[in-house]
Parts: structure tokens; sequence; C-alpha cells
């Protein structure tokens, strides 16, 4: 009987790895995370999973061993939209604190577990601190398996987009994943580097595949580019293959996701991909119908909700009835309403049929005015810099929640169904830990939550803003199903 891997998850978020691990056989066994929203999602997703809460306050020898760590560790400092202190800032620091716990397992396991390392992180990473974070990451990591090695500064052309590092026994590699190229309609560039601490398998994982199994469109065709010479580097058991697939995703823009569809007719125009800029209200048409990357700041006033354009609903009244049909902005979906006769201001008032035109979403100098509330003001000039978003018969929106959850190919009922109606003591004792555990790490707030107010949040646990905000935070599945599915026919120990 062929051994079962297990998945440890630091920095868990929307509990991507863990789906993506379940998906490919191997069993989620512990997550960290701080956030209320996303670990109530994956309670309810992973019953079983044990949560560890706080990566600060974990013993990497008290915990059970797995032979997968993976960790998205903090992007806050490494995003080319934050002030890029790098490494050294507050959030994206952590990862030192996921180093050392993998140390101290590995003492504690005589050097077993974990086997594999899987880090995620956003681009930026190859050029924050003037591209000293990823020499830092790789040296860090390598470190691990191979104390007082270092691995020499990149060359003035910078990172190569891919790279692999092998050792006596050992190797690690990274690339840029960008989700586009698998199976969804999202630009999400992202550094995946996976390490092998048991045999010389990373680059296998990384790049030798031409596809995904579960039935995950093939995401890219392997370049046949040639490994480069090996170059020197410090420690004595580094060789350093330089060249390796440095240019990825060549030839398969054909191969790109179809543009997100919001109508709910597959005879309807498609949506059209928009870029918004949080920082005015100028919006750009996106030529290749990609929308942006999701961003952690969503929920937060939607300014970085991404936005697409739509065929807009019509409200029509008929003779004899006042049943009309409506779109729904948050969804979508067009559902039954009901409307009020329309008087001779208005039109029909019963015969023949009058078109009106529904109030919609609506942005205007980078705020929106929300459909049956209030009608959208007057478009200004300022509110779109594309004079094709003003033909007649469209709008523009932002994504819904459960849309930004395709985007990032979860199933859309992932967020759904969080609510716990009468939480038992167990319950109540667990999410006071929780509560605690973030109110501690975040220190926003000097009174603990009472225990009316927590039952009150298990009662209703989702608010749009959180869901915006673990998405924004998360990872593209498909991305990490290819990497996870990589390991696991890699893997030679089972």
């Amino acid at each position: 009987m062929s051994k079962q891997l297990t998945l440890g998850s630091l920095f868990s978020g929307s509990g991507g790895f863990e789906l993506a691990g379940y998906l490919c056989g191997v069993k989620p066994v512990w997550a960290s995370e701080i956030e209320l929203f996303p670990i109530r999602v994956t309670t309810k997703r992973f019953p079983d999973l044990q949560h560890l809460g706080d990566i600060r306050a974990i013993d990497g020898a008290a915990i059970p061993p797995v032979d997968i760590i993976s960790m998205g560790s903090p992007c806050t400092n490494l995003s080319l939209a934050g002030k890029r202190e790098g490494l050294t800032g507050k959030e994206s620091s952590l990862f030192f604190e996921a180093v050392r716990i993998i140390k101290e397992m590995r003492k504690e396991t005589h050097d077993t577990y974990p086997r594999y390392i899987l880090w995620e992180n956003v681009a930026g990473a190859f050029s924050s601190s003037k591209r000293e974070d990823l020499r830092r990451v790789l040296t860090e990591i390598i470190q691990i398996i191979e104390p007082g090695a270092e691995v020499p500064a990149c060359d003035a052309k910078g990172w190569p987009y891919a790279d692999v590092i092998l050792g006596v026994g050992w190797s690690v590699a990274y690339r840029i994943v960008d989700a586009k190229y698998f199976g969804v309609a999202q630009r999400r560039r992202r550094v995946y580097l996976v390490a092998d601490f048991g045999g010389e398998r990373a680059g296998d994982i990384l790049f030798e595949r031409e596809g995904v199994r579960r039935d995950f469109a093939q995401g890219f065709r392997t370049c046949e580019c040639p490994a480069g010479g090996p170059a020197s580097g410090a420690g004595s058991a580094i060789a350093f293959v330089p060249g390796a697939l440095k240019r990825l995703g060549r030839g398969i823009d054909r191969e790109l996701s179809p543009t997100l569809r919001a109508s709910v007719s597959d005879n309807s125009p498609p949506a059209v991909a928009i870029d918004n800029h949080p920082a005015d209200s100028r919006i750009t048409v996106r030529k290749d119908g990609v929308v942006q990357t999701l961003s952690a700041r969503m929920g937060t006033g939607g300014g970085n909700v991404p936005l697409i354009q739509e065929p807009r609903a019509y409200n029509i009244c008929s003779e004899g009835s006042n049943a009309m049909k409506s779109s729904n902005p948050r969804s979508g979906i067009y559902e039954e309403t009901t409307s009020r006769t329309i008087d001779t201001n208005g039109g029909c008032r019963g015969n023949g049929a009058q078109v009106v035109v529904t109030p919609a979403y609506v942005m205007t100098a980078g705020s929106f005015t929300q459909a049956c509330k209030e009608q959208s003001p007057t478009l200004a000039a300022r509110d779109y810099k594309d004079p094709n978003l003003l033909n007649h018969g469209y709008i523009v929106r932002r994504l819904t929640p459960t849309e930004c959850a395709a985007l990032q190919g979860f199933p859309r009922w992932w967020c759904a169904g969080l609510e716990t109606p009468k939480p038992t003591e167990e319950d109540i004792l667990f999410w006071s830990e929780v509560f605690e555990a973030h109110r501690c790490a975040v220190g926003k707030s000097k009174k603990p939550k009472s225990r009316a107010q927590i039952v009150k949040w298990l009662k209703h646990p989702h608010t749009d803003g959180a869901e915006y905000k673990l998405w924004g935070n998360g990872i593209a599945l498909p991305c990490a199903l290819f990497v996870m599915q990589g390991i696991v026919e890699a893997d030679d120990t089972s």
C-alpha cells in the first residue's frame, strides 16, 4: 500500500494549497492563519484540519510532521503596489518564522520532514530591495539543508524568470507562473518555488510536464530551451543552472482563457475586462480581455475591485402584467421581480411594451452607486478614458465576490454556507481563542470579544468585504494544483 503524502499550510488564507493537495490525494493535516474569515472557510471545508493560529507561536518540533509545507507568506512589502520595504517589512518578514518552523521540524525528525517546501509570492520579489529579496529567500531555504551556503547576487540583467539550483541530494527550483495560462480569465503572475530536500526532482516538478490532470486545460508547453552550464557559487555542493526556461509561455497566446462572461446567455456579447486605477477615476479597456490581478485591498472601498463591461438589462412592462425581468448586478443573474405600473409620464400603463433602463452599478469619480437604491448620477467625461464604454446598452460594474472566486479557479460555493446557527460550547471556546489570537496579532482592539459577539458572528460570518479580501490575498487554484500534482508525481517515497 502506497504512502499518502501529508501537507501543512502556513499562511493558509483561502485554503488553496489545502484544496490543491486534497484534489491530488495529499492529506491536509494542519494550517496556520490569523484572519477570521479565512479560518471560518477552512474549518467548514476541512473539518479535520488542525488550526495552529499565529505562526509566531508555533513550535515546529511540537506539531505533527508533514511531507510538504506550503507557505504563501505575506506579499505586502514585496508587491509593486506597496511601499516595498522588502523582507524586512512587518508582514513579509514573517517568511523567516516559516523557515524557523521548518528547521525545528527537520531537527526533531532527524532531517526527514518536511521533504518538500512550496513557496508562493508576488513577482515583485524579483526586484524588491534592489533585487536582494529573492536571493535572500533562496539562501534561507537552501541553508535549511546546507547551513552556510550563500546564493550569489543576480547579474545586471536581473533574475531569470525560471531557474534550478542543484546540490548533493537536494534541489530548489523557481519560476513565474501566470494564472491566465491555466484556464482562468485573470492575469496573475506569481513566483512559485519548490525545494526537494530528499532528491533532485524540483526541476521536474515545475518544468517537465505538458499539462495537468483532473480535467484542467493544458496550461503550457514545456519550452525546449537548453540549460546553460554550471556556474560557480558559494558552498561546495551548489551548482547553478541558468537559462532554464528563461522565457515561458511562448506560442501559447491562443490558449488564453476567454474573457469572463457575466451575462446569462451564451449568445450574449462577452463582458469586457477593464483596468481601474485606485488613485483616481480612470479606467482602461484591456485588449486581451483578461482582468487585472485581484488585490488584497478589494472590499476596502471599491477602488481596487476589478471592473467589467456587460450588456445593460432592461425592464419590460407588458399589457396585463406587472412582472418584469431585471438584472441583479451583484450576481449577473436575471431574476423575476415586481414592478409598479408605469404611468403616462413613464410610458405604457398597460398598453404596449415600454423599455425602461434598470439602474445599475456605475462608477463616477472612483465610487459606485448601487442599483435599486439610488439612480446613477450623470456620467462625467472624467469617468472613462475609453469612449467605447459609453456605447448605448452597456454598463460598467465591479466583479462580485462569487465572480472573484471563479477568477481564482475555486468553486463558486467556496465561501457559501459558513453559518453556525447554534454554536456549541466547543465552538465558542475554539473561536474565542481564534478571536484573541487575531486581536493580539493585529493589535487594533484593546478588549477581547464577548461571548455574545462571537455567537453573533458565527451565525453570520460572511461579508462581501471579507470575501473580497480573501480572494485578493489568495492563490489561483489551478496554479497550485499544477505544482502540487508535480510533487505527487515526482515523489519516490511512496
